[in-house]
Order: structure tokens, then C-alpha cells, then sequence
């Protein structure tokens, strides 16, 4: 299982909500309630759950590299309760 998380550059975001079609997770959405220095509604990422995997794909659709991915692979359980080994 792997875990991620994205950091959005607010002030450089036009909203263009392009990430937040093609996210798996459906974790990013319009952040209604705040405008940037352009008078922009930029995205926000919105993942009480921690379900973003960090796949990437909302950074590589960004048309203004606003997106910055984080990911954290985080070790499978074995069938009998420890830990298996990360390789």
C-alpha cells in the first residue's frame, strides 16, 4: 500500500480544476472559500481519510506546475500478523 500526499502552490493555481478530474481519489476540490493573489479559487487538497496514493497524475495534468507530490511506501503486512520486509 502506498500513501501520499500533494502540496498545491496556491498563488500560482488559476483553477482550472484539470487535477481534480483526473484524480482516482477524488481528494482535490475547489477551495470555494479563499482566492489567491490573481483573484483565483485555487484547489485544495481534502483528505481527512488519507486515501491520496501519490500517484501523480494531478501533477503531471497541471498546466502550471502548481502540484508537488509526496509519497510514502508503507510496509505490507504478512498473513500471521509482522511486518514483511521491504526490498
Amino acid at each position: 500500500m502506498t500513501r501520499g500526499m500533494i502540496s498545491i502552490d496556491a498563488e500560482r493555481c488559476k483553477g482550472c480544476q484539470l487535477c481534480s478530474t483526473v484524480c482516482p481519489q477524488q481528494v482535490i476540490h475547489m477551495a470555494s472559500d479563499c482566492l489567491n493573489a490573481k483573484g483565483y479559487h485555487p484547489v485544495a487538497l481534502i483528505d481527512p481519510e488519507q486515501l491520496c496514493t501519490g500517484c501523480a497524475i494531478c501533477a503531471v495534468i497541471c498546466p502550471d506546475i502548481c502540484i508537488t507530490v509526496y509519497r510514502e511506501t508503507v510496509p505490507k503486512q504478512a498473513h500471521n500478523g509482522t511486518q514483511e520486509a521491504v526490498r
